[in-house]
């Protein structure tokens, strides 16, 4: 076992011998039992036996998952996660433990790339997941952080309404002093992790609903704004709208877009996620657009996949399948486009900028987009670019799973910031918020802070002739 297998935080529980209830863990509605349901799955669209087969148990997965790298347990490994699917596809009862191990599973998808037998663990969690949603009673502590996150995150015009009074907040050092204190991490190390996540805000900026090409229009794009993105990254969805229009491109940001569904779909809020995925894709068909570009990696993997989401609604299912096939990843349309803008050294003229590029899990595993992003950084003067060992491994943001699971999302981001001081960088480039955030966070605890910036704001940096370091 390599070092990084050797198991430091605790795994999830075995199954209790006392009831569910008793000891505040999950319990199928109305029921009191450790034994959540007979069978394990209802008949909507349960882990697919098909998919399942596809698994021959070869291994290859297990060093890439992020849960197995920590504990070393095989049912916190993809092929153990699916033998517990198959168990309940073949009438097993739903168990705390089984519940367990799924909700550990960051989603990270790096299994999927691992896979020579093209096993779809990302269809199968999904799966799964919406059954456990549908069918588990949780605490009440949790269903409170659960509503708290799903009652805030995926709307835009909430997130604005916290931002004054957070910028406020922390422009006194009254965050910080609270912070300090500890006092929210002992009555919640959920809430202590959603306090601490959020960025230094600055002014929020606002993207225009229409940008113009610069010089000959080549393209008519429409560009999703996102909700975190949007209020706490609008710097980068403004530069996003400029490099793009630097490469000829006509950019719609529909001031009406709402959420794209991703963290409901990534935890099971199978309903809730289809909602938001409908209102999405009538705003985008108004908008009249050739292709819709996505700066945030887990909102693209999940907009990509709209036609699994709704290919049982008959009003949407051919229009999913139409959408999905113009989503790109902001990497994947200007590679496609080839740069024509002029490109300008970012650091003091004669001097090399060391840059580390972090792969966000739904970048480089969902949508398998790896090479972009590291062609259009080496088309920057000045930039050396160099690879983070274990580059694979998830840096522990994974949606919300750093707010659900706070002490193995710790380890993975300090792990993760261990390897990127590694490669001597300077600068830190990705292309996912979350990431962003989680990693930011860890070097902060290491005592290294590195620049960190999204793939987008370096473009905009070296097209403009600005300096970042």
């Amino acid at each position: 076992m390599s070092d990084r297998a050797v198991p430091t935080t605790t795994p999830p529980a075995a199954v209790p011998t006392a009831s569910a209830v008793e000891l505040g863990m999950p319990t199928v509605r109305g029921e009191r039992s450790d034994v959540l349901a007979t069978p394990a799955f209802d008949a909507h669209h349960p882990p697919s036996q098909d998919l399942l087969d596809d698994c021959v148990h070869c291994g290859f997965c297990l060093t890439t998952c992020p849960t197995y790298s920590l504990w070393g347990e095989e049912m916190d490994s993809p092929r153990g996660r699916i033998d517990l699917m198959r168990a309940g596809v073949e009438g097993a009862p739903l168990t705390q433990s089984m519940v367990t191990h799924f909700d550990a599973c960051l989603g990270c998808m790096a299994c999927v790339t691992a896979c020579p037998s093209g096993v779809q663990y990302d269809r199968l969690l999904e799966q799964t997941r919406a059954q456990v949603e549908r069918r588990v009673e949780r605490p009440a502590a949790e269903r409170g952080l659960r509503a708290l996150i799903f009652s805030l995150f995926p709307y835009p015009a909430r997130l604005r309404a916290l931002r004054g009074p957070l910028r406020i907040a922390q422009r006194t050092g009254a965050l910080g002093l609270v912070q300090r204190t500890g006092l929210v991490g002992r009555v919640s190390p959920q809430l202590e992790v959603m306090q601490s996540l959020a960025p230094p805000l600055g002014p929020r900026v606002e993207v225009p609903e229409r940008t113009p090409a610069v010089g000959k229009r080549r393209a008519v794009v429409g560009m999703l704004t996102g909700c975190v993105q949007r209020e706490f990254f609008g710097d980068v969805n403004a530069a996003t709208a400029r490099v793009l229009a630097a490469e000829g491109c006509d950019v719609i940001a529909p001031r009406r877009q709402g959420c794209c569904g991703a963290l409901s779909v990534h935890v099971g809020r199978e309903e809730e996620g289809q909602e938001f995925a409908r209102r999405l894709i009538d705003t985008f068909e108004e908008a009249g657009v050739d292709q819709i570009v996505v700066n945030s990696a887990g909102c693209g993997s999940t907009m990509k996949e709209y036609v699994h989401l709704l290919a049982d609604d008959p009003a949407y299912a051919d229009r999913a399948r139409a959408f999905s096939e113009r989503v790109s990843d902001l990497s994947e349309i200007l590679v496609e486009l080839g740069s024509v803008a002029p490109r300008h050294p970012v650091a003091p003229e004669g001097r090399e900028l060391v840059v580390a590029y972090h792969d966000a899990c739904h970048l480089r595993h969902a949508q398998k987009v790896v090479s972009q992003p590291r062609q259009l950084l080496r088309e920057i003067p000045g930039v050396t670019l160099r690879e983070i060992p274990d580059a694979e491994i998830c840096c522990g943001s994974a949606g919300v799973y750093n707010i659900l699971h706070p002490e193995p999302a710790r380890e993975l981001g300090d792990r993760k910031a261990g390897t990127i001081l590694q490669t001597g960088a300077e600068l830190l480039v990705t292309a996912n918020p979350g990431c962003l955030m989680q990693i930011s966070q860890a070097l902060e605890r290491a005592g290294r802070p590195i620049p960190f910036v999204h793939t987008a704001t370096l473009l905009d940096a070296s097209i403009r002739g600005e300096q970042l370091v």
